[in-house]
């Protein structure tokens, strides 16, 4: 956080620079206009890309991204915190999205994001987020943290992170061949990871998992 002094008389104040990086530019004149009405709060750029908030979070102005998950590029937003996050002296990562599977949230997390929020969040809960990030703290929406705390006390039954990601990609329409170049996996290691979530969801089948999955809110379909 950087401080800049106030333009009358009084003690210099602490401002949080704030990076918007969502593909949507309705979605991001809208959080500029919520959170610009914080009188701690910058906004010193939006972006419309993944890549884009890679390059501008570098700069010492930012001290929080706001980062969508989905974009029209390349890149995802995990990927793009997962960039971010590695760096010394990273800006914290707040994640902004209209998604709450288990795929979501546990790629987000993994890549080092501090909080996770949903884009129905009131502004000040929104605000309240922002600072809680920009202090180094956890920030997770309610529905975000029930999620986790579900995975936790059934952790014999919850996907993996891997296994998540290998049964989105198979919701998305992916071979087994085709995953195991996504994931730069063996087909071997592709059948393996759908046999323990065959076991874990109680089905036999690539429908019937992707199914029962799409129901209980692990991925997206």
């Amino acid at each position: 956080m950087t401080h800049r002094p106030e333009t009358g008389p009084g003690p210099d104040t602490t401002t949080i620079g704030l990076l918007l990086a969502d593909d949507h530019p309705v979605v991001r004149a809208g959080l500029r206009a919520v959170l610009e009405t914080e009188p701690d709060f910058e906004v010193v750029a939006d972006v419309p890309t993944a890549e884009e908030a890679v390059e501008r979070a570098a700069r010492p102005d930012v001290d929080v991204v706001l980062m969508d998950l989905q974009f029209g590029g390349r890149m995802l937003g995990s990927q793009a915190t997962a960039a971010i996050t590695a760096r010394e002296d990273a800006p914290r990562v707040l994640v902004l999205t209209t998604f709450d599977t288990d795929a979501d949230i546990l790629a987000a997390i993994e890549a080092g994001a501090t909080g996770y929020l949903l884009k129905d969040a009131p502004p000040e809960e929104l605000a309240a987020a922002v600072r809680t990030a920009a202090a180094g703290k956890s920030a997770l929406a309610p529905t975000v943290a029930l999620r986790l705390m579900d995975r936790m006390r059934a952790p014999a039954t919850a996907l993996s992170r891997r296994e998540t990601e290998v049964l989105q990609l198979v919701a998305d329409g992916l071979s087994n061949a085709r995953i195991s170049k996504r994931l730069f996996l063996s087909q071997a290691t592709v059948k393996s990871h759908l046999v323990h979530i065959y076991a874990k969801l109680g089905v036999d089948s690539r429908t019937s998992a992707v199914a029962a999955a799409t129901a209980r809110g692990l991925i997206r379909r």
